[in-house]
């Protein structure tokens, strides 16, 4: 690998070394820096090169996750229709489809217009449009892409679509919502979902394929048992919705739901389809729920993503502040690689505040630190794109998607 001496000499960018005697100090040049990822030439670019709080990706443990989820579904023949509201990167998406994945499932109407936009196709929007706006954006969609899935929970909404749909000349592949244990959405199971369900297979714009329920208690619920419990429970209406719809002879070829938290339940639960995200990344509410072989820590996964930051004040003892603080969606959950007895707290907007009373070494002023984050969803949608990192190389570099205006809603 080319030396740091080497690169900065080439003229590519400056260095900002770490403080002490004789240290040399130059100025980074962040637009060649900008200029060189714009160009995708990553030669001799490393963590140091970058500015922070930045999103780095550790590029092993990434890989592994995405093979140990898809051969866990290829083994159980269940597909994976991965959510992309972890990290609305196409990039990975197109990963996890070359894996296998049947497609992704969005949580907005924004997030399955760029995923279109970027040649990601079977995308499974799992939130019912409402309003003029979101009908007209989901018939738009319906028109753009024939694998395009909706979902609703509501005779209203089957209404609007369906005149909408006609207005427009298009059909749209159609996924009822029921109830499953998540008190934000879904129709009561049994007789009313049915009759949802048989008015949107009556309908002549709108195709029933299958059904939707998913349980968001499960998915955090600690304990492997304790969570199989609660995700058993939470589907059982929801599955009986599906025999009931079965036996009255509508076409319910899709059962999709589950969560990370949940994979290696929700196979029970007769899915065919899986909703799982977080499981590419993993954040540290997610490993404190235990796993099937360890009660304390869920460690099916690797934590793969991590929040960079720089010490930018250390004038008091046993403590540091670093520049990742509450707009960058530090929470005092989260945890520093590879020193999990740092206890970190809030310092501000723009400060986090790291109390090293853990009798490790003491960090210095000017030194990275990476720290996992709570919520992979809140902390992705605050960056603009994601480092891959090859130990302390930077290898590439991701955009997440829709960072500002509508494309964003």
């Amino acid at each position: 690998m080319t030396s740091r001496r080497q690169f900065f000499k080439a003229g590519a960018v400056g260095a900002l070394l770490p403080y002490g005697a004789g240290a040399a100090r130059n100025e980074p040049n962040y637009s060649e820096i900008e200029a060189r990822i714009a160009r995708r030439d990553f030669h001799g670019l490393t963590k140091e090169d970058l500015g922070t709080p930045a999103l780095i990706l550790d590029e092993a443990l990434f890989q592994k996750n995405l093979e140990k989820m898809a051969a866990h579904n290829k083994a159980r023949g269940l597909k994976l229709r991965a959510h992309v509201k972890i990290h609305k990167c196409p990039e990975i998406s197109k990963r996890q489809i070359a894996l296998g994945a049947l497609g992704v499932c969005c949580a907005t109407t924004a997030e399955c217009e760029l995923m279109l936009s970027s040649g990601v196709h079977n995308v499974l929007h799992t939130c019912q449009p409402a309003g003029r706006s979101q009908i007209a954006r989901t018939v738009a969609l319906a028109r753009r892409d024939q694998t395009f899935t909706g979902v609703l929970d509501d005779p209203i909404t089957v209404d609007a679509l369906e005149e909408a749909l006609g207005v427009a000349h298009a059909k749209m592949n159609t996924v009822v919502d029921v109830f499953a244990g998540l008190e934000r959405q879904g129709c009561q199971p049994g007789e009313t979902a049915l009759r949802l369900a048989q008015k949107v297979d009556q309908s002549k714009h709108l195709k029933l394929v299958g059904i939707m329920g998913y349980s968001g208690g499960a998915s955090h619920t600690h304990g492997w048992e304790a969570r199989k419990k609660k995700s058993t429970d939470d589907m059982a209406a929801m599955l009986e919705t599906v025999e009931l719809c079965r036996k009255s002879g509508l076409p319910v070829e899709v059962v999709t739901g589950g969560s990370t938290g949940t994979y290696n339940i929700d196979t029970e639960n007769h899915l065919t389809e899986l909703q799982a995200g977080s499981y590419i990344f993993m954040d540290t509410l997610y490993r404190r729920i235990g796993g099937k072989d360890d009660e304390h820590v869920y460690s099916d996964f690797e934590p793969a993503l991590s929040v960079m930051t720089t010490v930018i004040s250390k004038t008091r003892p046993n403590q540091c502040a670093v520049d990742y603080g509450n707009k960058a969606m530090l929470r005092t959950t989260d945890e520093v690689k590879d020193r999990p007895g740092v206890r970190i707290e809030s310092g501000g907007a723009e400060y986090g505040m790291l109390l090293l009373n853990d009798g490790g070494r003491d960090i210095k002023l000017a030194e990275r630190v990476e720290i996992y984050p709570s919520n992979l969803d809140t902390s992705v949608n605050v960056y603009d794109r994601i480092y891959v990192a090859r130990g302390e190389s930077i290898v590439d570099a991701w955009p997440i998607m829709g960072r500002a205006g509508a494309t964003q809603r």
